[in-house]
């Protein structure tokens, strides 16, 4: 299995784990635990910085892999989608991979429109649902990080399946971005 694939994976299941936080506002939100409290293979959170999350699953020895996380809610303060973004190795045309966990129900087709500040939008294909929302895989090259880690907001656009012609738009704050985000590191 090659590098990108492995953070690819890692990546998904991060936000898998993590995204039962997002499921349905039913459920009970799971305490993401400590370092402390973590088990080996258990995803933590390390740091925070509102809105960021840093979490990093806990190995035998030294860091293992971390993700930014971001949850975004509607105008309500409703959770509506997840964030979950991580660094790629060297070498690859992107240098940093997101997963974007939106509710099931959203018009696949339409794809995920994210800008960042007054950039040109640019479109994501969905690649699957599960039990508790739809992902996208995106991948970011140098310049497009560089514009994350220098903006102050970026608007993720998905349109529901039984609305077609409405557009919801989240806000994704980059405030305490770059900070977080330099703690990550590409799996090897």
């Amino acid at each position: 299995m090659t590098t990108f694939f492995k953070t690819t994976a890692l990546a998904c299941a991060l936000a898998l784990i993590s995204g039962a936080s997002m499921a349905q506002d039913a459920a009970p939100v799971k305490e993401i635990p400590t370092l402390e409290t973590a088990q080996v293979g258990d995803v933590y959170l390390a740091e925070k910085s509102d809105p960021w999350e840093l979490r990093c699953t806990k190995v035998e020895a030294g860091q293992g892999p971390c993700q930014v996380f971001q949850l975004l809610r509607d105008e309500t303060g409703g959770a509506v989608a997840e964030f979950n973004m991580f660094a790629i190795p060297e070498g690859k045309e992107a240098v940093a991979g997101a997963v974007v966990v939106v509710p099931l129900e959203t018009l696949l087709e339409a794809g995920l429109i994210i800008q960042v500040d007054d950039a040109p939008a640019k479109g994501y294909s969905f690649a699957y649902c599960t039990g508790y929302g739809c992902i996208a895989r995106v991948g970011f090259t140098a310049e497009e990080l560089d514009a994350m880690k220098a903006g102050t907001a970026a608007k993720l656009t998905i349109v529901p399946a039984k609305a077609k012609d409405v557009k919801v738009n989240l806000t994704l704050s980059l405030a305490g971005f770059t900070d977080l985000f330099e703690k990550t590191k590409p799996v090897q």
